[in-house]
């Protein structure tokens, strides 16, 4: 299993929004975040960032990703939720969501 942590930030006046679809998250959507061996996951907002958390259980993230990517009702999902989002200027080249790195865990 691995952890992962990640950041964005939603723009000014977005946060009801944000928080009104998640409330009422697709389960088509939450199927393919299951089936993309992803568990365990959460999101948390301060002001306007939004912090999230997940474990990822299968072998091939990258591949998971992908598959999540290219699945039609998840792409129909962000495209409701990225216009309500901006990335952190410090996120790596090519991420939306700023991966963070993991500096205590304890069990």
């Amino acid at each position: 299993m691995q952890r992962f942590g990640m950041m964005i930030q939603l723009k000014p006046g977005n946060v009801e929004i944000y928080k009104q679809h998640h409330r009422a998250c697709w389960p088509e959507v939450l199927a393919q975040i299951a089936d993309c061996n992803i568990k365990n996951y959460s999101i948390y907002l301060k002001d306007d960032l939004l912090f999230s958390y997940f474990e990822y259980y299968g072998e091939d993230l990258k591949t998971d990703l992908d598959r999540m990517a290219a699945h039609p009702k998840t792409q129909e999902w962000w495209a409701i939720i990225k216009p309500l989002q901006e990335s952190l200027a410090s996120r790596e080249q090519g991420e939306w969501w700023a991966e963070m790195e993991e500096v205590f865990h304890f069990d």
